[in-house]
Order: C-alpha cells, then structure tokens, then sequence
C-alpha cells in the first residue's frame, strides 16, 4: 500500500453545520493525516475553475453556485491509499445511496449538498491540491 496524498473539501453545507470537527476526527481515527488546510470562500469564477472538467454538464452551473455559496475547508490528506480510503469514508455522492457511518450518511442534505469532496484518482489529487496548495503549504507528518 503506497502513501498517497489527496484533496478532501469540506463543502459550504458542512462548514455551515460546523461539523468539521467530526469529518476530520474520522479522516484521523482511519489512518488520513491533515498536512495542509485552508478555509476560503470560493468566488463563482474560481469554483469555475476548479470544476471545469464539469463545465459540459447540466449540473455545472449549479455546482459552482454552491461551491461559491459560503466557506470551504480545503485539506491535503495523506495516508496509505489516501485517494481510495478517503473516498470510501466519505460515501456515495448520493447521500440516500452511502453506507452507514459514512461522512455523506451521516452529515450530507442532498446530492447537491453533500458535505465533502474527494479526489477520484492520484493524478486528479495533485492537480487539485495544487490549485488551492503551493509547495510551501503543505506539512508532512511523518
């Protein structure tokens, strides 16, 4: 098992519950170390930015609508199989369709408002750490 980093996001949803004490403690309780955070509050054009992979989709507009809605928490998390055990701890995106004791299970409203996103892949991770992370930012544990 190789040590991976990965972006997680603590969506506007979360944040405006202030649960990210308890998405964090289960990142940490499961092996994931925080090495960089930073809360900021998206404009519409830079969550543009981020998602632009999406930018084709009918979901798009909405998407940065929401991202772009109130604060974020971006984490660099690392680990063992960082990009696959933090997307199994967060859940199905649809939160009617995650496992219980998920993140999404446990705190997400909506497909929309589903509390965190994952990195899907170790290239995708580093392109999105470094979109909100420079190399300065980010703190191994280790």
């Amino acid at each position: 098992m190789a040590v991976q980093r990965t972006l997680s996001i603590i969506k506007p949803d979360a944040v405006a519950k202030n649960v990210i004490g308890d998405i964090i403690r289960r990142f940490e309780e499961n092996g994931l170390s925080v090495i960089a955070a930073r809360m900021t509050h998206l404009t519409a054009e830079q969550a543009g930015r981020f998602y632009a992979v999406h930018r084709e989709r009918p979901f798009y507009r909405d998407l940065c609508a929401y991202m772009s809605s109130g604060p974020i928490l971006a984490l660099v998390l690392e680990g063992k199989n960082a990009v696959a055990l933090n997307r199994q701890l967060m859940g199905a995106t649809n939160p009617a369709e995650a496992e219980p004791g998920t993140i999404r299970a446990d705190h997400a409203d909506s497909i929309e408002a589903n509390a965190v996103h994952g990195s899907d892949s170790e290239e995708n991770a580093a392109t999105e750490i470094a979109f909100f992370f420079g190399d300065l930012d980010i703190h191994a544990r280790a």
